[in-house]
């Protein structure tokens, strides 16, 4: 006999069987011993959870003859047909290939003849989130008023694109994940049956990696199988499912907590070399850091059950604070979210390393500046009492600046209004928009000018919403101006990491370049203009060309010596007026 998967080997054929779905099969089977079965039921749950093998299991329950505790015989006739799929009582279909109106009315048509052997036909419909509305609603009469000796059992992975008309007229079931831990005693159950060895942090790595579905994991098992040569071992399991090895996490994540980006990065780099997707490495650190914090809070309930504790992983444990690893997730969480509408994760997951080291960094620092013979000393009764002394004088000028703060308030009410307003208003970057200026030229200008509508297309809808609102007005080989109509875009856009990112990835397609953002308003602008060039005119840069910024944003360069003299300055406009900026060049004499 030909080769066959083991999910369809070790098929659940007892209610019994079906791991991690309790409280449902033990609900179907005393409906059956209590004789109160319904006509129509609906299973909903992820993948590979056990609805179709409860569907099959339920059907062979109620027509056997010999059922037990609502359990079938699987010796019957009637149960080795339904088995083998050769029992005309009991018909699935599905629904993905079958959603149309005509093959539901033949369904509601053949219906109303009797079951030729059962005692029950049963229909099962797989997947019936895929019927057409008007399929829908050819079912919904036949559940409605439906005949005598007939159960539908509809399955599906999406329950919220069935009408309501529907769910209403069924009894809902749902089927929830199965746990790694049940995943594990399953596979290793199987194992042993098949004599098979194994390793025991091999199952753990597909169990994780099977997401709560147990078709995926003797899948995954089946392929790990193969790959292996007389055992199942870790090096096997990991090479199958994509996963990182311990090691490499507790090198990463040792990185990361310690604030060393360098190491971090190396380590991220030779991860993605072997070939490891992007959500693959973030589920599996975000898996390490809960087990880190599971390790912290409830070491007994961890060990012994994930087969991944090693002396690294115990020593992050201890020497790590809580408040760090909720961190660290909230930032891998993110970054989850963020690589799902990108075609370059690496960015995203470098990025994301920096961000991690560079918070480990300021975890460590002290957080505050004793006095010198504070450090030297701690320990000393000197120590303890100048600090004393020091929380003492503090908690006088609280009180102190407490009872004036009262007192002003009282007095002045309506000037505190506009000093809370001033503290959000928007900081203008005055040494960066003037360290642009310095190595501006019209040709990067023009550069980002010419393909700026191109960029547009390439963001997102909110990115070129809020790029709509702004304009390039100066731009250097490193760095480029955007002037914005609106101060609250403007703030926006400068606290945006992502959008600055996205710019520069854009821009870096269309000019094969990737200069830093800076952003102002446009009210801004012309402040910051005029400063700049009567600083250079002071002589910060003499005997240099300096770059003026006329009112169109464009930059041309000019020299001191014409912009002092007006009788040459009247004729250099008269030329420009003439035959262009671009046409006239000034020659000092």
């Amino acid at each position: 006999m030909a080769y066959q998967a083991l999910y369809r080997v070790w098929r659940s054929q007892r209610f019994d069987d079906i791991v991690g779905q309790k409280s449902v099969t033990k609900t179907l089977k005393n409906a059956i011993i209590q004789n109160k079965t319904s006509h129509a039921y609906l299973f909903t749950g992820p993948r590979g959870t056990g609805k179709t093998s409860a569907a099959k299991i339920f059907a062979k329950a109620i027509n056997c003859k010999n059922s037990v505790d609502g359990e079938p015989c699987n010796e019957c006739e009637i149960c080795k047909g339904i088995t083998e799929g050769r029992l005309n009582d009991v018909i699935e279909i599905d629904a993905a290939s079958n959603n149309g109106v005509e093959e539901i009315r033949d369904i509601r048509d053949k219906a109303k003849y009797a079951p030729t052997q059962a005692d029950y036909k049963v229909y099962i419909v797989d997947e019936v989130h895929m019927l057409s509305t008007g399929a829908f609603n050819a079912l919904l009469k036949t559940l409605e008023e439906p005949p005598k000796n007939v159960i539908f059992i509809l399955a599906t992975t999406e329950p919220h694109k069935i009408p309501l008309t529907i769910i209403s007229r069924t009894q809902r079931f749902d089927f929830k994940r199965i746990n790694t831990q049940d995943i594990v005693e399953h596979l290793a159950y199987i194992l042993k049956q098949s004599s098979l060895s194994y390793e025991e942090q091999a199952l753990y790595t597909i169990a994780r990696a099977a997401e709560g579905g147990m078709r995926d994991a003797l899948s995954i098992l089946d392929q790990a199988l193969s790959f292996s040569d007389e055992m199942l071992t870790l090096e096997s399991a990991l090479q199958v499912t994509g996963s990182l090895t311990y090691e490499m996490m507790d090198q990463y994540v040792s990185a990361c907590i310690s604030g060393d980006v360098e190491k971090g990065l190396e380590t991220l780099e030779i991860i993605l070399s072997a070939g490891t997707e992007a959500s693959r490495f973030l589920e599996d650190i975000l898996l390490y850091s809960r087990d880190l914090l599971m390790f912290q809070q409830a070491p007994k309930l961890l060990e012994g059950k994930t087969g991944t504790i090693t002396d690294r992983f115990k020593q992050l444990a201890e020497e790590t604070a809580p408040e760090r690893i909720y961190h660290l997730m909230e930032i891998l969480s993110d970054t989850q979210n963020d690589i799902r509408f990108t075609n370059h994760a690496g960015i995203y997951l470098e990025v994301a390393t920096v961000k991690l080291a560079q918070t480990g960094k300021a975890a460590l620092q002290p957080s505050v500046n004793l006095p010198e013979h504070t450090q030297v000393n701690e320990s000393s009764g000197q120590a303890v009492s100048d600090l004393q002394k020091q929380i003492q004088f503090l908690q006088k000028e609280i009180e102190t600046l407490k009872k004036n703060g009262a007192a002003s308030t009282a007095s002045e009410p309506v000037k505190t209004a506009p000093k809370q307003a001033n503290r959000n208003a928007f900081k203008v970057p005055t040494e960066r928009v003037y360290q642009v200026l310095r190595e501006a030229t019209r040709k990067d200008l023009l550069n980002i000018k010419n393909v700026w509508d191109d960029l547009l297309q390439m963001m997102s809808v909110t990115q070129r919403a809020m790029l709509k609102a702004s304009e390039p007005v100066a731009g250097s080989p490193a760095s480029i101006v955007l002037a914005f109509d609106y101060e609250i875009v403007c703030s926006r856009a400068a606290g945006d990491d992502e959008l600055q990112l996205a710019i520069q990835n854009n821009l870096s397609r269309l000019i094969d370049a990737s200069p830093g953002i800076v952003c102002i308003t446009r009210d801004s602008w012309p402040k910051l203009r005029q400063t700049f060039i009567q600083q250079n005119n002071e002589g910060q840069k003499a005997a240099h060309d300096i770059d003026e910024i006329d009112n169109n944003g464009e930059i041309q360069l000019i020299s001191e010596e014409v912009e002092d003299d007006s009788g040459k300055q009247q004729v250099v406009d008269e030329a420009v007026a003439i035959f262009g900026s671009e046409l006239v060049e000034v020659v000092n004499d």
